[in-house]
């Protein structure tokens, strides 16, 4: 039985970006995470060691958005593999990255990254 476990609207504030300024300044960041996994286990045995914790996915994603990078790409990619080595249950993990008020010359809500694995 697969199951899967979203996490919306994780709010960071991080230093990725290639300009200089991007990584003194920071930015704001929101993060998606998607997690498919084989809940099987968990579903039948009502225990929580048998589950996918949301609370370390998500402290597994705020440990990664910490570590300054150039690219989203570098961030994204960090996460998605630290989330599948912790959880073997893992199937497939879906994470977009929206970087807030990008510097690019004009008014922009924000730009995004996803990438899937």
């Amino acid at each position: 039985m697969d199951g899967i476990i979203e996490i919306e609207g994780m709010e960071f504030y991080a230093f990725h970006g290639c300009f200089e300024a991007e990584q003194i300044v920071g930015n704001k960041f929101i993060v998606y995470a998607c997690i498919r996994y084989d809940c099987q286990k968990a579903a039948q045995s009502d225990q929580i060691a048998d589950a996918l914790s949301y609370q370390t996915a998500y402290e597994i994603i705020a440990r990664e958005m910490m570590k300054n990078s150039h690219l989203l790409e570098n961030v994204a990619t960090r996460m998605i593999e630290a989330i599948y080595a912790a959880f073997p249950q893992t199937l497939h993990v879906k994470i977009k990255i929206s970087k807030l008020n990008p510097p690019i010359g004009g008014k922009v809500a924000a730009t995004s990254l996803t990438l899937e694995k």
